[in-house]
């Protein structure tokens, strides 16, 4: 293990000094506390976190990737959640998820190299009458068009 994994090990201490009177079920909070410290949840975290907590690394994997909320690869500093509901999907969603693709150079559930973007799908955003629409963040746009895609995304540095 390099110098820096082990730094970045340190960070865990105060995660499980705050969950240690949790005899069980403190597995989801301590991936979900690790995950807001480092943004993902790199293999080495895991390990230590099966270690502390004293659960096979089998079953802290089953939870990770049971969960949506969980993600093992790091993630850009924007989320793009490109909706594919059913009034997205009747006005254009498609187009606007392709049109996103083209335009970040990935496919939806990867992210940009330079960790700028993370492109997802959701079922449903919630703002269907505003059809077709993706969330940049807490940023919600609607009624896009292919045309506005480039502009929107420009605002995001």
């Amino acid at each position: 293990m390099d110098a820096s994994a082990e730094t970045n090990l340190k960070k865990l201490g105060p995660i499980f000094e705050k969950y240690k009177s949790m005899e069980r079920g403190s597995l989801i909070p301590v991936l979900q506390a690790a995950q807001e410290e480092y943004g993902y949840l790199p293999k080495d975290v895991l390990f230590e976190i099966a270690k502390e907590l004293n659960i096979p690394i089998s079953k802290v994997y089953g939870v990770v990737t049971f969960y949506a909320q969980f993600h093992l690869n790091p993630r850009g500093k924007h989320i793009i959640r490109a909706c594919q509901g059913t009034a997205c999907h009747v006005r254009g969603g498609k187009t606007i998820l392709q049109t996103l693709e083209e335009a970040l150079g990935l496919k939806a559930g990867q992210t940009t190299k330079d960790l700028r973007f993370t492109l997802e799908t959701v079922a449903c955003i919630g703002a269907c009458g505003l059809a077709p629409v993706m969330q940049i963040n807490n940023d919600t746009h609607g009624r896009l068009t292919a045309e506005k895609i480039k502009g929107i995304l420009e605002k995001y540095q």
